[in-house]
């Protein structure tokens, strides 16, 4: 089993994701409503959407639609990975076009998926803006992508690997590092 560091425990977790959810309702719900919705990218970013639209909806009575996106296709090391990802089914259940969406997902490292979202997204319609939320920004971004709402900002080093775990998901809220290399968890997204 490889060794994992415990960097936020869930109350931390819970804070960062409030966190989240308050910038967001800041800019779209504290002056007037906007309508938005918010699209979790799969793996980890659909269960942080939900935990996001469910605060959301408890402080503002505002529900967001809920859509779900997988980029397995979309990303640039389709062919070069050994093992094919698993692919998830794409819900999203409005019309895209002049909608606002907030794009969620768990880490925003090297820019790579948030990438690939995008060009997914173009395939399904011409939203009017779209912003980015993450539960973590670790820093070593190799594509020029910056997150506009951000639950915690951790420079980790690029050897060590972030695993975010759900309580819906996985049992529990909770962040760790591990080494690369010796991984046996596999993250599909």
């Amino acid at each position: 089993m490889p060794a994992k560091k415990e960097v936020c425990n869930a109350d931390k977790v819970k804070a960062a994701i409030q966190k989240v959810a308050d910038s967001i309702i800041s800019e779209f719900l504290n002056k007037s409503t906007c309508d938005f919705a918010i699209i979790g990218i799969h793996q980890h970013g659909v269960p942080l959407a939900k935990k996001i639209i469910s605060i959301i909806k408890e402080k503002t009575k505002y529900q967001a639609e809920l859509a779900m996106l997988d980029i397995s296709m979309y990303r640039d090391d389709i062919g070069v990975r050994q093992k094919l990802p698993k692919i998830h089914e794409t819900k999203i259940p409005f019309d895209m076009n002049d909608k606002v969406v907030i794009i969620v997902d768990d880490v925003l490292s090297s820019g790579r998926t948030i990438r690939a979202a995008l060009d997914a997204l173009t395939d399904y319609g011409r939203p009017k803006l779209i912003r980015l939320a993450v539960l973590i920004d670790r820093g070593n971004h190799e594509f020029p992508i910056g997150a506009d709402y951000v639950g915690l900002d951790l420079q980790i080093p690029k050897e060590k690997k972030v695993i975010v775990k759900f309580k819906e998901s996985d049992g529990e809220d909770k962040i760790y590092t591990t080494d690369w290399e010796k991984t046996t968890e596999k993250r599909n997204n």
